[in-house]
C-alpha cells in the first residue's frame, strides 16, 4: 500500500508530530485544522460561524494539493467547546456542501488548543 503524507503553503504548517494530511489506500486523511486565516497567518475570533469558513478554507487547501476537493469529502469529525454551536456549523456545511453532505461525527469537548472553539478533521477520496 502506498502513503504519502501531503504539505502544501496553503494551509497552516503542523505545530507537533504530525502531517496536514496522509494519502493512502484511494483516500486522504487531513489531520484537524484550526480557523487559521492564511491571509493574516492569525487565529480568526469572528465567531463559529467564521471560524468553521476559514478551516474549510484550510481544508480545501489541503486536498487541492493531495489532487483531490472537498466534492470528495466522506466523513468529517467537528470538535467544538461549546455544542451549543453546532447551527453556525449546520450553515457553513449547508453553503459548503449543499445536498452532497459528508458523513459526520460531532464531539464537545472541555479544551481544544490555543483555547479556540473548533476543530475539525476530514477523510476525503483521493
Amino acid at each position: 500500500m502506498a502513503r504519502e503524507n501531503i504539505s502544501t503553503e496553503n494551509a497552516p504548517k503542523p505545530q507537533g508530530a504530525y502531517s496536514q494530511a496522509v494519502k493512502a489506500n484511494g483516500f486522504v486523511f487531513v489531520s484537524g485544522q484550526v480557523p487559521v486565516d492564511m491571509s493574516t497567518g492569525i487565529i480568526t475570533a469572528e465567531g463559529v460561524h467564521k471560524e468553521t469558513k476559514v478551516i474549510f478554507d484550510n481544508i480545501s487547501a489541503i486536498l487541492e494539493a493531495a489532487g483531490t476537493s472537498t466534492e470528495k469529502t466522506v466523513k468529517l469529525t467537528i470538535y467544538l467547546n461549546d455544542i451549543g454551536n453546532i447551527k453556525f456549523v449546520n450553515e457553513v456545511m449547508n453553503e459548503r456542501f449543499g445536498e452532497n453532505l459528508p458523513a459526520r461525527s460531532v464531539v464537545e469537548v472541555s479544551r481544544l488548543p490555543k483555547d479556540i472553539g473548533i476543530e475539525i478533521d476530514a477523510v476525503a477520496e483521493a
